[in-house]
């Protein structure tokens, strides 16, 4: 089994030689790391694009130079290499990587998605590997996480209501046991190549290119949630994608949390008895939490009809319900009922806490926007932990 590093870089040389000095120290040394400099080939004759170029090139002298493991350099941001037309962004650079690792490794090799702005501590690629050794099976891993603080009160503040959103996501999916109980950072995943070709390889979406290949991998087999070595992305705001963890921060700072709700926890409960009905469905079409949702969303007038007439038993019935009702829909489906429910985000984080049985009381005035960062950092570190203990209890074997 060997290891390989799947990079996309754009406007990186800063971040670059730290992360470099990252794999150098790495206990595992079995590894090659490949590096997409990338950007539209038209930003060389655009003004205000011009430095992104100029620092790219910075970037390619910095990963030309001897490092002590092996570097392919694929080069899309020279002049005339650059992406052409419609097709650019982190999501063609991840592809464009991994489908080069694709033709050189091997079913059983592992690629391992990673970004320039992320902190891997010493044992991460082994622990990476010794996951892979032990769950041989497992179609990928949603690694663990931690943001750092940056020391800047507004990106801190950001950074922290944006994780406790993510988490708490995370925990109530993983409360109801469902499939889709992932976290997508595509500079936290990683996949055995035989699974990337099970799946026909990542598909190049210009922002959340992460959450859907994790959608995808889930769809066709396991995934560890689990890993003793977090990843540390950075916390900095980005507006290079739609959507993700720099659009939040950019968005938190402004204010503007509509995209990211807490989501109250009975919405999970609804999600659960959704699923818990997959069975009996085969059987004949009764109301279910999410009927109205999934008739205006798909629509159709009964979704359950083709899926039942092209099962032969409910096992098959049920599992052709997960894979339309996946993680998209059913984050569209929090997204609706949340805006039905009116509920403040405080109030649903502080109800959600008491359902995780979290011993932690949040002050009654508690707001968001004038908490103090060590209090939310507080209630980030608490949640973590009941994170943690709930994405270890996955793991069997």
């Amino acid at each position: 089994m060997k290891l390989y590093l799947a990079l996309p870089v754009m406007n990186e040389s800063e971040n670059l030689p730290a992360f470099l000095k990252c794999l150098s120290e790495q206990a595992e040394s079995n590894f090659e790391l490949f590096v997409c400099v990338n950007q539209p080939d038209l930003w060389w004759t655009e003004p205000d694009k011009v430095k992104i170029c100029n620092d790219n090139r910075r970037s390619i002298k910095i990963l030309k130079t001897d490092h002590s493991f092996p570097v392919h350099l694929i080069d899309r941001s020279s002049p005339g290499r650059g992406w052409k037309g419609k097709h650019y962004g982190v999501g063609w650079a991840r592809k464009t990587t991994m489908d080069a690792i694709n033709i050189k490794a091997h079913d059983k090799d592992i690629i391992i998605s990673m970004d320039a702005d992320t902190f891997y501590p010493p044992d991460y690629l082994s622990s990476v590997q010794n996951l892979f050794e032990r769950f041989p099976t497992k179609v990928g891993l949603s690694n663990p996480y931690y943001h750092l603080l940056s020391d800047e009160e507004k990106t801190d503040r950001a950074m922290l209501r944006y994780e406790i959103y993510m988490r708490s996501y995370s925990i109530n999916m993983l409360r109801i046991n469902n499939p889709y109980s992932f976290t997508a950072l595509g500079s936290a995943m990683s996949f055995p190549l035989w699974a990337y070709r099970k799946v026909n390889g990542i598909t190049p979406h210009k922002s959340g290119e992460d959450f859907y290949f994790l959608q995808k991998l889930r769809k066709s087999g396991e995934l560890i949630l689990w890993n003793r070595a977090r990843a540390f992305p950075s916390p900095r705001p980005s507006d290079r994608v739609f959507f993700g963890t720099g659009p939040a921060i950019i968005k938190g700072i402004e204010g503007n949390w509509n995209s990211y709700p807490i989501y109250h926890y009975k919405l999970f409960d609804e999600v659960k008895k959704n699923r818990d009905a997959f069975h009996d469905l085969f059987q004949k079409d009764f109301i279910v939490p999410m009927s109205g949702f999934l008739h205006e969303i798909f629509k159709e007038e009964n979704i359950w009809r083709p899926l039942r007439e092209n099962s032969k038993s409910a096992d098959q019935f049920a599992d052709a319900c997960f894979r339309k009702i996946d993680a998209l829909r059913i984050l569209q489906y929090l997204k609706y009922r949340q805006n039905q429910l009116k509920y403040s985000n405080e109030f649903c984080l502080k109800e959600n806490l008491i359902c995780f049985k979290a011993d932690f009381l949040l002050p009654e005035d508690f707001r968001f926007e004038i908490a103090e960062i060590e209090l939310l950092d507080e209630i980030r570190n608490r949640i973590v932990l009941l994170e943690d203990n709930l994405q270890r209890a996955t793991l069997t074997g």
